[in-house]
This record gives C-alpha cells, sequence and structure tokens, in this order.
C-alpha cells in the first residue's frame, strides 16, 4: 500500500472515531438524520465499480496458474476468435461472483466500462456465446476441469505453514439440488419430491473447498459411485497433508471398501441402527454408559440477563402440538467387525433418553440409538 493511502485511510479512522466517541448529548430540537445538499456528476476520466474486488481475483487466477493450466487443459475450440476456454470459464465464474444468478446477468456485466477495465477486457463473451460453449462440456471435459482445479489448489497447499497441512479432514455428503425446468438431461425425481439432481460433494473441511462435485439424477442414492470419488480424493490429498480423515453419514459407511481406507485414513461414519447393533447396545449395563460432555453453546462476555419468554414453546404448548424432548445423552462403545471386512474396528454408541410430551401431557419415553464406526 501507498504511503499516501495509509495516511488517507488512518486519518479517515480518527475521523468516525472521533464522531462515534461517547458524549452526553442534549435534547436535539431536530432528528439526527438532517440530509443536506447532495450534487452528482459524471467524472470523465474514472468508473466507479460495485465488485472492486474482481481485479484481484482475476490476479489471483493468473499468478496460481489457473488461466494457463485451463488454456493447456481444455480445448474446445478449434480457433480462438477472440476468445480461449479460460475466458469462457472465468467468464461465467465471475458472474456468479458478482452477483449474478444466469447466464443473462453477463449481459449487464459486458455493458459495463468499469467492469471490462478491472478485467482488463475489450469484451467478454455475451450469454448466448457462453451458452454455446457450456454445450460443447461432455462427461470427461467436466472431470479434466476438476482435475485441473485440484492441480492448482495442490500447488497452494504447498505453500501454505506447516500447521496448516498438519490433517486434511475430507467431508463427503450428497445434496438436492432442485430445478423448475422440464426440459434438463439427467433430472428425475428425489426422495423428497423434487425434480431435479442429487450431486455428490466431496470437500476439504479445512478451507471448505470442493474437491469434486459429481452430478446425479434427483432419485440417485446419496453413496452411489461415491467409494471411487472418495479414492480420488484421497489420492490428491495425500503427500500434501500429514494425515487424512474422512467424515460422512450413514450413507457413506461402506463396509467392503473401510478396510482399504483404514490403510490410508481415519475415519469416522454413522451406521444405521440395525438390529444386531441395537440388541448389543441393550445388553449394555447403566455403569457402562457415560455421560456425553457439552461445551455451552456461547460464553457470556458481560453478565447475565433475564432471558426472555419462549414465544415457540409456548404457542407448542397451547396448541397441544407433539414435542420430542432430550432429557439426557450418554455413550459407550465396543469392538465389531462388519460383515465385508476383515479387520475389527471401534464402534461408539450415542444414546438419547428422549420424553414426548403433547401440550402439559406427558405420553412416553423414549430410547433412540445412534452409531458411528471409526478406527480412531
Amino acid at each position: 500500500m501507498k504511503k499516501n493511502i495509509a495516511k488517507k485511510l488512518a486519518k479517515r479512522k480518527r475521523k468516525i472515531h472521533k464522531k462515534l466517541s461517547k458524549r452526553n448529548w442534549e435534547d436535539q430540537p431536530k432528528p439526527m438524520l438532517k440530509g443536506g445538499n447532495i450534487s452528482y456528476d459524471v467524472d470523465g476520466r474514472h468508473q466507479a465499480i460495485s465488485n472492486g474486488g474482481i481485479g484481484n481475483i482475476h490476479q489471483l487466477a493468473q499468478q496460481t496458474g489457473l488461466v494457463d493450466e485451463i488454456d493447456k487443459g481444455i480445448k474446445l475450440l478449434k480457433r480462438h476468435l477472440p476468445y480461449h476456454e479460460s475466458d469462457h470459464i472465468l467468464n461465467i465464474a465471475y458472474n456468479y461472483l458478482a452477483g449474478g444468478s444466469c447466464l443473462q446477468d453477463i449481459e449487464l456485466l459486458r455493458n459495463d466500462e468499469a467492469w471490462l477495465n478491472a478485467l482488463g477486457a475489450a469484451i467478454i463473451p455475451d450469454p448466448t456465446t457462453a451458452g454455446d460453449f457450456l454445450r460443447r462440456f461432455d462427461q470427461e471435459e467436466i472431470i479434466e476441469f476438476l482435475e485441473i482445479k485440484n492441480k492448482v489448489r495442490a500447488r497452494i497447499w504447498e505453500q501454505q505453514p506447516a500447521s496448516f497441512r498438519h490433517e486434511a479432514i475430507i467431508n463427503v455428503d450428497g445434496t438436492i439440488s432442485p430445478t423448475f425446468g422440464e426440459h434438463k438431461e439427467g433430472m428425475d425425481i428425489s426422495y423428497d419430491g423434487q425434480w431435479g439432481y442429487h450431486p455428490l460433494v466431496i470437500s476439504l473441511h479445512n478451507t471448505r473447498e470442493p474437491l469434486y462435485v459429481v452430478n446425479r439424477p434427483g432419485n440417485a442414492p446419496s453413496h452411489l459411485d461415491s467409494a471411487r470419488w472418495i479414492d480420488k480424493s484421497l489420492d490428491l490429498v495425500s503427500g500434501h497433508f500429514e494425515k487424512v480423515q474422512l467424515r460422512g453419514d450413514t450413507d457413506f459407511s461402506l463396509t467392503e471398501h473401510l478396510d482399504k481406507w483404514d490403510d490410508r485414513s481415519t475415519f469416522i461414519f454413522g451406521v444405521d441402527a440395525m438390529a444386531n447393533l441395537v440388541k448389543i447396545a441393550d445388553g449394555f449395563s447403566e455403569n457402562d454408559w457415560e455421560a456425553l460432555p457439552k461445551k455451552p453453546k456461547y460464553q457470556v462476555k458481560t453478565r447475565k440477563r433475564r432471558r426472555s419468554q419462549n414465544v415457540k414453546q409456548q404457542v407448542v404448548k397451547k396448541r397441544k402440538f407433539k414435542k420430542i424432548q432430550t432429557e439426557a445423552e450418554h455413550f459407550c462403545y465396543f469392538t465389531y467387525s462388519p460383515g465385508k471386512c476383515k479387520k475389527t474396528y471401534r464402534m461408539i454408541v450415542l444414546r438419547k433418553q428422549l420424553k414426548v410430551i403433547k401440550g402439559n401431557l406427558e405420553l412416553f419415553d423414549d430410547i433412540r440409538y445412534f452409531f458411528y464406526i471409526t478406527n480412531l
């Protein structure tokens, strides 16, 4: 930062700090928001832009090598008249970064001179050209694009301090992506009645980076073809991080792959409450269970205040809605070897003691078990 800019910013900070300093105000005859004379003018030399950071983002794409890697790895255009593959891809990405929700919003940006100047571009693709470019992609090109991004990511990881590269935590999950279109190839109806897709998302928890996003029909189960992409994620982070941990819900406790993943990482997966597991949990004595320690939601930094009444709970009680209330949580664990595994792992059991209430009437008590398998 230039010295004169730093001085101006410091002066502004002092000025606003002076305005906001505590003082004893007298009774004011007029509202504080008085307004004033404002004049608007058009500068002949400068242009304002609401997304001022886009220039820095594009410099980041250039300096990390993302632009060059896209042009080397993605070959969809025979001639560059006038755009390269990276121009098309970054144009679409920058549109969404600037708050656009569809390709048509690109038209607003390509008519903004300040936007074009920030990117150093004479012109950017229009929405129709962007759509034509997207239709050139098939599954192989999309996978190639994912690998290009991950190649750049790996370089950035290597520049991070050793504390960052101590452990990579990989989250695996599926998410419903609904669509209102009726001509979308591959769409289907999901378990909750929504038309759309059910993409698999494998992300790095440390930085929330999506390592792989694999599109699937809306009726696809969460675990469909997930083992292949989990293996690719392990290949990606291996050598860059000292340790790796896999995490996922019950859909991803793929027992035929646990032995393989045990050799490469630690893992924690949810497991369905199957009858044999529930029978084992019921066989534990009360002394085997330990209370689950819980951290407070937040710490009071000043002093405790009297809490206001819970309006929601009053409505639930008045209208006699059925409510399930957690009374206590305990845990224990035992060794367990799934049918498709040759190794033995730790099965952690979380027991929730619940109370079912309707209005002022306590209907019954209930116990539910939640199971998690891990090699920790």
